[in-house]
């Protein structure tokens, strides 16, 4: 088979990673890719749109095409493929609303009694001041940005002066574009949080393993949200009847529910959980790969990837299983100084291969580019995704940060408290 891969970060290089072990796979193409994943894929170019993509998956005669980010499918990549009958992974742009608009997936979960967190959306600034000055939320309280915005438009204010200047960034200042053109002001859940993601035909339910993520910049989760930090997964972190629940009172539900109102989900769905004493409740939907929790989820698949996705394309899920390791996993993201906010690109990075020779150890490129000669360079916030295997959280944990350790770029930053607290 030939496969194309579209994206250009650690979640696309970890896809590709895992397709190159299909003896099944003859050819990876990755449109745009980045510098690591050139070492396994042909990387093109193209000008990101969905007829661009569409005429490059009939020029490259490719078998099937993956997609990793969101802002693809949200614009209606899978809908142009299927016309063009090019088969593809991936929910319609109906089915992408889940997480291309935040107003829409509360709403749909109020709809269906999917439970989640109490929410008020609120399409004008007077409006989202006046619901966190009403009372009506306790502090903490969460503002979200509508839109897109690379799991960055998700605010925690501690007191009403922090609810504001939310609020003025989002919804005055435009400082997420469009996407804070409505905001969603929501109680703040309690407990532990944590990621299920699930393969789905539209029908047929296959579960991943479970992930937890470090969203914010700093150990202790302390500074501003980011697109995420680093992951775990290990067996047993959502107990038998915690996972049933999930199944039986959210993601079975949602799927179906989908279906229902006339958008069958096809592709990768992502539930972002918080385990409150009351049970567990949905924090956010993603369309897609979580990143960087596919780099510590695929680390334990041994299954044969494409078997699942050419499944879900056939809605034959029913007829296939997934392995998992009993190992664990681990993933810490080297980040650019500065990130999530203004940093700097063009840093030359060394120690790839040696954290790569640490054993069970793989590296991950999310935001870099190679030269001519071999060398990488930084070209985003999150720089590389290093990602530890071993048959102990510990032993996973050690391993990578034993890794990570050999990995240098100017003002390399990253967190020292992955999977400490699990």
């Amino acid at each position: 088979m030939k496969i194309l891969v579209i994206g250009s970060g650690g979640r696309e290089h970890a896809i590709v990673w895992k397709l190159a072990q299909s003896s099944r796979v003859k050819q990876i193409f990755c449109s745009p890719g980045n510098g690591g994943i050139a070492r396994q894929a042909a990387c093109i170019p193209c000008d990101g749109r969905p007829q661009s993509f569409a005429d490059l998956a009939s020029r490259l005669e490719v078998d099937l095409t993956i997609v990793g980010p969101e802002q693809p499918l949200v614009d209606g990549l899978v809908d142009v493929f299927t016309e063009r009958g090019l088969r593809i992974v991936g929910p319609s742009a109906a089915a992408a609303r889940l997480e291309g608009s935040k107003v829409f997936a509360k709403q749909f979960m109020s709809r269906h009694k999917i439970p989640s967190a109490r929410f008020t959306v609120c399409d004008r600034p007077e409006a989202a001041r006046e619901t966190v000055s009403s009372g009506e939320y306790q502090f903490p309280v969460v503002v979200k940005a509508d839109g897109l915005a690379a799991g960055k438009g998700v605010i925690i204010a501690q007191d009403r002066r922090q609810a504001a200047e939310a609020i003025d960034m989002l919804m005055v200042k435009r400082k997420l574009g469009a996407a804070g053109e409505r905001v969603i002001i929501e109680e703040c859940l309690a407990g532990r949080e944590a990621s299920f993601l699930l393969f789905t035909d539209g029908k047929t339910i296959l579960p991943m393993a479970a992930s937890q993520d470090y969203k914010r910049a700093y150990d202790n989760d302390q500074g501003p949200n980011t697109g995420g930090m680093g992951t775990f997964s290990t067996p047993g972190l959502l107990d038998e009847q915690i996972s049933n629940r999930v199944l039986s009172e959210i993601a079975q539900p949602t799927i179906e529910a989908i279906a229902r109102e006339g958008a069958p989900f096809r592709g990768v769905l992502y539930i972002g959980l918080m385990l409150t004493t009351d049970g567990p409740k949905v924090l956010e939907y993603n369309v897609r790969f979580g990143d960087p929790e596919t780099q510590s989820i695929l680390k334990r698949l041994d299954s044969d990837l494409v078997d699942i996705f050419e499944a879900i394309t056939d809605g034959a899920l029913q007829s296939v299983r997934a392995s998992w390791s009993d190992d664990s996993a681990v993933c810490v993201v080297a980040a650019s100084g500065g990130y999530p906010g203004s940093y700097e690109q063009g840093k030359l990075i060394s120690g790839i291969a040696d954290a790569e020779s640490v054993e069970g150890v793989t590296v991950f490129h999310a935001g870099t580019r190679v030269d001519n000669e071999g060398h990488y360079f930084t070209s985003g916030g999150r720089v590389l995704g290093v990602t530890a295997r071993a048959a102990t959280l510990s032993g996973a944990r050690e391993r990578v940060y034993k890794a990570i350790g050999k990995i240098y770029f100017e003002e390399i930053h990253y967190r020292k408290d992955i999977a400490s607290n699990a």
